[in-house]
C-alpha cells in the first residue's frame, strides 16, 4: 500500500471524523480504565478523540502521535473543550516515556499501524504492575447496498492499492499481540451504533481516511471527492445519512 501520512489529512480529520462515543468510555471505566486521577497514555492519539474524553473525566493524560499536524488540531480542540492533555510527538514502539509510570494505556483506531508485538512490549514497560491496556476501534460497516459499501468500491476505483475494505469491525488478532507481551485477563466487547453524517461530512470523513488524502496526491484526492459527491447525490440522496459503525475493544492487564 502507498505510504500513509495522516498529517496530510489533519484538518478534515479534526472536522469530519466522528470521535469514539461516550458509551465506550463508560464501558472501559468498568475495567478501571480512564477513571478520575488515573495516569493514562493514549497511543496514536491523532486529534485526541479518546485523550480529550479521558481528560474530561479527570484522568491525567499523555497523548502520543507521530504526526505533529494532528497534535496541533488536538490542542485546538482541547482548548475549545476546556481540557488539557500533554501531547508529544512520538512512536508507540518507542515512546521515550518512563517505565512503570502509568496506570492505563489506550490505543484508539491505530493498533494496525504499529509494529504490533513491539508496541505491546512497550505498553507493558509503561504500565505499573496491575495496570490495564485497551485497544479500541470505531469502524464503519460495509453492508450490502449501503453507502459504506459503495464508498469503499469508489475508493478502490481510485486507489486499488488500498487494502482495508470489507472489514467487519472486529480485530481478534490483537489477542495474540497482548498475550505475547504477557498480558492476562484478556476480554473483548463490541456494540453497534449509527452515526449521522451530512453529505459534506461524509465526504470529509472519507477524504480523511487512509485510502484517500492520507495516501493520494492532491489532484487525485480532488478527482475522488468529485466522484464521491456525484455518487452520494445520485444513489444516496438522503441527507443526513445514517452510517452503521461497530465499536470494538480489547482490554488486558499487566500481572501484579
Amino acid at each position: 500500500m502507498t505510504s500513509v501520512d495522516f498529517g496530510k489529512t489533519a484538518s478534515d480529520y479534526a472536522t469530519h471524523r466522528a470521535g469514539f462515543p461516550p458509551a465506550l468510555l463508560d464501558r472501559l471505566a468498568t475495567f478501571g480504565i480512564g477513571t478520575s486521577g488515573q495516569r493514562l497514555v493514549d497511543l496514536g492519539t491523532g486529534t485526541g478523540t479518546l485523550a480529550r474524553q479521558f481528560a474530561a473525566r479527570g484522568a491525567t493524560v499523555t497523548g502520543l502521535d507521530p504526526a505533529a499536524a494532528m497534535l496541533e488540531q488536538a490542542r485546538a480542540l482541547d482548548a475549545a473543550a476546556g481540557v488539557s492533555v500533554d501531547y508529544r510527538v512520538g512512536r508507540a514502539e518507542e515512546t521515550e516515556l518512563p517505565a512503570a509510570a502509568f496506570d492505563a494505556v489506550t490505543a484508539g483506531q491505530c493498533w494496525h499501524w504499529f509494529d504490533r508485538p513491539t508496541a505491546a512490549q512497550e505498553v507493558a514497560r509503561l504500565l505499573v504492575p496491575g495496570g490495564a491496556v485497551a485497544i479500541a476501534h470505531f469502524d464503519w460497516l460495509p453492508l450490502a447496498g449501503n453507502v459504506v459499501a459503495a464508498t469503499e468500491a469508489l475508493i478502490l476505483d481510485h486507489n486499488p492499492a488500498w487494502a482495508m475494505a470489507g472489514g467487519d469491525g472486529t480485530h481478534p488478532a490483537w489477542f495474540a499481540d497482548l498475550a505475547g507481551a504477557g498480558f492476562v485477563d484478556l476480554e473483548s466487547f463490541s456494540f453497534d451504533v449509527s452515526v449521522s453524517y451530512s453529505h459534506a461530512d461524509w465526504r470529509g470523513r472519507i477524504r480523511a481516511s487512509a485510502g484517500v488524502a492520507a495516501s493520494l496526491t492532491p489532484d487525485r484526492v480532488e478527482a475522488f471527492d468529485a466522484a464521491h459527491a456525484a455518487l452520494l447525490a445520485s444513489q444516496f440522496p438522503d441527507d443526513p445519512l445514517g452510517v452503521p459503525h461497530r465499536v470494538w475493544a480489547l482490554v488486558g492487564r499487566k500481572p501484579d
